[in-house]
């Protein structure tokens, strides 16, 4: 990569500017803006106001990726409106090769990124709170947060540069531990405490394994409230780690922190210690295609379908209950691979969710509870119950799914 005078001189009254602002709209101009920029009509989303949940009901089963229009929303803020062309990714700190402090710090412009060799990455994107409802209505527990169903996920294929080619070509210190990504979203006052933007720390191991610096989603680029321009995806991790609308790079010789690893993300309350750590990896979790209370007729034989998904591995196995856990029965995969050659993407990285069904035959009228559960190739599988905290963090339960037959 080859980097402009005009990239790297911050000092100058023009790329201080830009800098500062990242090319965004003004906060003050963006009070009177919705929180959220794309449609979230209420037979597609439950709407939570600054965040919105895609509804399970709305999926098509012959549907594999997220399109970013169906694709949840959570917002700390508003979304922000960026102008590209005065957009800056500013890089610094003691863990570069040559330290650069924040009033010194590289200004990569877009056509620099875009000069670094590209990659596609799939991975499930999901919210950390996703399924924090059922701790209520399930469990029978009060948590804090918004009362995510399970549709605060999706799978996306991504588009943009590796995190590590970025950095091998600027120069990154051999003792450099973590690096620090900033949004440029509005500061997030709660309580009367301004924390400042959205910021989250991660380790440098991450970043040169298999973090994206993503400008696109399934073939086209970002959407306003999904990060444009640019946004960070760490794979496989808690949602918060994926940094929308990406400002600033710290890299550091120490561990960093922010209130988004130290305050929140974190498992506390309940069994758990105190300096219980940060949140990274998403636990296991399933999902049937299908409405709560769904009606379905008796004496007909349906087949039921459902996806699952992990943080870690794919989906090795999905055991799926039809009479509320008292027998269980194997459910069918439809396999990853088929999946990628038939939507022609077989070279990909990563991975998504898992979609199965299962075949009811016959089912005589009654009430009756569905539940799937799902076994990864990293041995994880979900439990029966999940562990309460006061976030409402990691629901990963079996999830008690329940249907009329009549």
């Amino acid at each position: 990569m080859t980097l402009s005078r005009r990239s790297v001189l911050a000092s100058s009254a023009a790329a201080g500017a830009a800098v500062a602002t990242g090319g965004i709209t003004a906060p003050a101009a963006l009070a009177a803006s919705p929180a959220i920029l794309k449609p979230t009509p209420a037979d597609l989303f439950h709407d939570y106001g600054t965040n919105a949940e895609m509804r399970w009901d709305s999926v098509d089963p012959r549907t594999y990726l997220t399109d970013q229009a169906r694709l949840f929303v959570r917002n700390h803020t508003v979304t922000p409106t960026i102008d590209r062309s005065t957009w800056r990714l500013r890089v610094y700190g003691d863990g570069l090769a040559t330290p650069r402090t924040s009033t010194d710090a590289l200004s990569l412009s877009w056509d620099d990124l875009r000069a670094l060799p590209r990659t596609t990455h799939e991975s499930v994107h999901e919210c950390t709170g996703n399924g924090r409802s059922f701790f209520a209505t399930q469990q029978g527990q009060t948590v804090s947060g918004t009362s995510w169903k399970l549709g605060s996920v999706g799978t996306v294929v991504w588009e943009g540069v590796r995190l590590r080619d970025l950095l091998r070509r600027i120069g990154i210190a051999a003792d450099a531990v973590s690096i620090q990504a900033t949004g440029l979203d509005p500061s997030y006052v709660t309580g009367g405490v301004d924390y400042g933007p959205v910021r989250r720390p991660f380790p440098v191991s991450k970043a040169l394994d298999d973090a994206i610096l993503a400008w696109g989603a399934n073939g086209r680029p970002l959407l306003p409230d999904h990060g444009y321009p640019l946004r960070l995806v760490l794979p496989g991790w808690v949602g918060i780690g994926s940094i929308k609308w990406l400002g600033s790079l710290e890299v550091a010789r120490t561990e960093l922190t922010s209130p988004w690893n130290t305050k929140w993300y974190r498992l506390t309350g309940g069994s758990y210690p105190a300096d219980s750590p940060p949140l990274t990896v998403n636990p296991v979790r399933s999902a049937f295609e299908l409405a709560f209370g769904a009606s379905l007729p008796a004496g007909r034989s349906v087949t039921l379908t459902g996806r699952s998904w992990s943080g870690a591995a794919p989906i090795r196995r999905v055991d799926v209950s039809l009479d509320g856990g008292t027998t269980w029965q194997r459910a069918e995969l439809d396999g990853q691979d088929a999946h990628r050659h038939r939507h022609g993407h077989p070279a990909v990285r990563g991975h998504g969710w898992t979609q199965w069904s299962v075949r009811w035959k016959r089912p005589a009228a009654g009430s009756y509870q569905l539940l799937a559960r799902a076994t990864d190739r990293a041995g994880r599988q979900q439990p029966l119950a999940t562990p309460v905290n006061d976030n409402g963090y990691f629901f990963d339960a079996v999830v008690r799914h329940p249907v009329t037959v009549a």
